[in-house]
């Protein structure tokens, strides 16, 4: 009889379960599919991505949303293979029709992950997946590894003759830190899909890149993406106005230009108009310590025209009456005007214009990877072959956002992540079979 071939897992995500699901249905006669996760549940980004409605994938044409990635020239062919159209199909598959949103997102009805997650799960015990809880990866030893180590993972003496076929063809060997103490398992190739460093609350910790920085797998610096920014606030507008969205705003940095919104914190910024530009702003911080985005606070009105309405007598009002009468300018953003213009230029109705249509406001660093929604960095490409397998452990497949690449949130991170995986999954296929014709 032919034993089956063993595939471990590591990484109970969406890029996990998608190579999972993939391998399950191509090879459930042939392959033995565990999947280990270090959380005592599965899928906890994808619950946590769920959050305010799931945003599965974008519906903007093919070519602009391929440009929302960095590593286009790698992730492309992956997205057309699994990109918008399949998600949708993915999600339908299970039970649960989309609709497209005024934002070209896409949801699917009902908006919620966990139905959605339950129904995968389902789905995946029913093709044989194995799942184990509480298993978080420490360590991975391949055949061409030394005796020694090879003997402490295994139990076989140093020199022993291993007798066992299945322990012969067994390629690599994996440890783990489990609730019951060190746990080992062997497998004939492998998946990794632990995630990036963004929420290690949720799993994503990093913890990995240790463990492959040691068999020589070059690892570019995770740092956060789609993440919010600092700014030096006065004690005083950061008491008063933490927590306050700015909306209806344009914001300009470089030569980018979007309108939308954004919330003010007692730290400094954070919300979608900040994430979408996210990238270029940290970029810009690391290569000259700050960044400086400008503002328009009312992208409906000409400057002449603000400048009409602030020349209105003001006569016994006060500065800040005169601007909500005249601009309707109260709150946040009448405190930013406050904030950084200068005091003898509300004199001025031209330069006040001015300050209105184009507002400076220096951000100085981001805020911590740990509260990012995601993160940039990871395993370089050059490590990987065009199937997502390491060059230098061969059997392993990579996944995910332990990747060097980022994308903006709107239904791109999902996506990407399970395209990755989808990507791995076949290469994965294609290398048990070359091992059986070999």
């Amino acid at each position: 009889m032919t034993l089956k071939k063993i595939v471990a897992i590591i990484g109970g995500g969406p890029a996990g379960l998608m190579a999972a699901e993939r391998l399950a249905q191509a090879g459930r006669s042939e392959i033995e599919i565990h999947v280990y996760e270090a959380m005592p549940s599965l899928g906890r980004k994808f619950l946590r991505a769920g959050v305010g409605g799931l945003n599965l994938t974008h519906s903007e044409p093919q070519d602009a949303f391929l440009a929302r990635y960095s590593q286009p020239e790698r992730l492309a062919p992956l997205l057309r293979a699994f990109g918008q159209e399949q998600m949708i199909q993915w999600a339908k598959e299970l039970g649960f029709e989309t609709f497209t949103g005024t934002s070209g997102r896409v949801f699917p009805v009902g908006m919620k992950a966990s139905p959605i997650l339950r129904e995968w799960l389902k789905r995946l015990k029913d093709l044989g997946v194995v799942f184990h809880l509480g298993y978080k990866w420490v360590n991975v030893i391949a055949r061409g590894d030394s005796p020694e180590a090879i003997s402490r993972l295994t139990g076989v003496s140093v020199g022993e003759e291993i007798a066992s076929p299945r322990k012969q063809r067994l390629a690599m060997t994996f440890e783990f830190d489990t609730p019951d103490g060190p746990q080992t398992t062997q497998a004939d190739a492998a998946l990794l899909a632990l995630g990036g460093g963004s929420w290690p609350k949720l799993g994503s910790t990093g913890g990995w890149i240790p463990i492959l920085e040691a068999q020589g797998v070059p690892v570019a610096p995770l740092r956060p993406a789609n993440c919010g920014f600092d700014v030096n606030w006065t004690e005083v507008f950061k008491t008063k106005f933490d927590g306050a969205p700015l909306k209806s705003v344009m914001l300009t940095f470089g030569e980018i230009c979007k309108q939308g919104e954004f919330i003010v914190t007692k730290d400094g910024v954070e919300g979608s108009l900040i994430y979408a530009l996210s990238a270029p702003i940290r970029d810009a911080i690391e290569q000259t310590g700050q960044a400086i985005i400008h503002l328009d606070l009312a992208p409906d009105w000409t400057q002449e025209k603000l400048t009409n309405r602030l020349r209105l007598p003001r006569g016994s009002r006060s500065m800040g009456s005169h601007l909500e009468k005249t601009v309707g300018f109260k709150g946040v953003k009448a405190g930013l005007l406050w904030e950084f213009v200068p005091r003898e230029d509300f004199q001025s109705p031209e330069k006040l214009a001015v300050a209105i249509k184009n507002l400076p406001i220096p951000l100085t660093r981001p805020r911590p990877l740990a509260e990012a929604i995601s993160s940039a960095g990871g395993i370089r490409f050059e490590a990987l072959d065009e199937r997502l397998m390491l060059k230098s452990l061969p059997g392993v497949f990579c996944a995910g956002e332990m990747l060097d690449w980022e994308a903006p949130t709107g239904g791109y991170l999902l996506t990407g992540c399970m395209s990755t995986g989808r990507w791995a999954a076949e290469g994965l296929l294609a290398y048990l079979a070359a091992q059986r014709s070999g």
